[in-house]
């Protein structure tokens, strides 16, 4: 079996140099491809780098790690998390349990432990594999509309598209979201407009208009609805948060 690609997500530094330093991955047949310090940084390098497995803490700035596995379950089901965590809390274990997570490990980590955890994840993350082998062209379709629905995100884009962009029956392609992601087409491709959107507004100064136009809505009355639905707070107002947020940061740090 060829080695696990694993990104290692945590806030601290030395946490992340204590995974690559003391554990030893290539005995396990693993490679660390990446790391990340916040829920975003995250997300953003799960789509790039496709890991096998993303060793992830709960508490990261930005965006919380069960949000980012609930996220990233959508676009990229095959991926394996263990939660690395400070939290021994009944409801932390429960949404991670919800979120169908690999194992849930309290720190300080145990690495002999680690390592176990590590071997029975390649047995079953092998086993999944083979099983799904039948399932492997439906699985290339699906990544490649996904592919497609990344690149276009800005454009009008709607069953009726995909069909004639794949050659495909428009309900063949409702059913492939649902049984390959887990989501309906529209939830799908809401959620990551949103991600788009969030992203534009944490690191540009883009205008809410162009911020809208960008992540695919014409009208960005029509984007700050769906935006506050899906956020809980307007676009604007997103944006202020997390400014004021990183502004206290840096004032304590001073």
């Amino acid at each position: 079996m060829k080695k696990l690609r694993v990104l290692l997500v945590d806030d601290e530094i030395m946490i992340r140099e204590g995974f690559k330093r003391l554990f030893d991955w290539e005995a396990h047949d693993c490679q660390v491809v990446g790391e990340a310090a916040d829920g975003m940084e995250a997300l953003a390098q799960i789509d790039s780098l496709r890991p096998d497995l993303v060793i992830m803490d709960i508490n990261i700035p930005i965006m919380n790690g069960l949000k980012v596995i609930q996220l990233s379950r959508m676009k990229h089901p095959g991926t394996a998390f263990v939660i690395v965590s400070g939290y021994d809390d009944f409801s932390y274990c429960r949404e991670a349990l919800r979120l169908q997570i690999t194992d849930y490990i309290l720190k300080p980590v145990n690495y002999e432990e680690f390592g176990t955890c590590i071997d029975n994840l390649k047995i079953s993350l092998f086993e999944q594999r083979v099983s799904a082998e039948p399932e492997q062209q439906e699985e290339r379709t699906i990544t490649g509309i996904t592919r497609y629905l990344q690149e276009h995100l800005a454009e009008e884009v709607s069953l009726s598209v995909l069909a004639d962009q794949f050659h495909l029956n428009p309900q063949y392609i409702s059913q492939l979201f649902k049984s390959e992601i887990g989501v309906g087409f529209l939830t799908y491709l809401t959620n990551i407009r949103m991600e788009k959107a969030k992203k534009l507004l944490l690191s540009t100064s883009l205008s809410i208009a162009d911020v809208a136009e960008q992540s695919g809505y014409a009208d960005y009355r029509v984007f700050t609805k769906v935006f506050k639905k899906s956020e809980g707070s307007t676009p604007s107002q997103f944006r202020r948060d997390f400014l004021e947020t990183r502004e206290g940061e840096q004032d304590n740090r001073i």
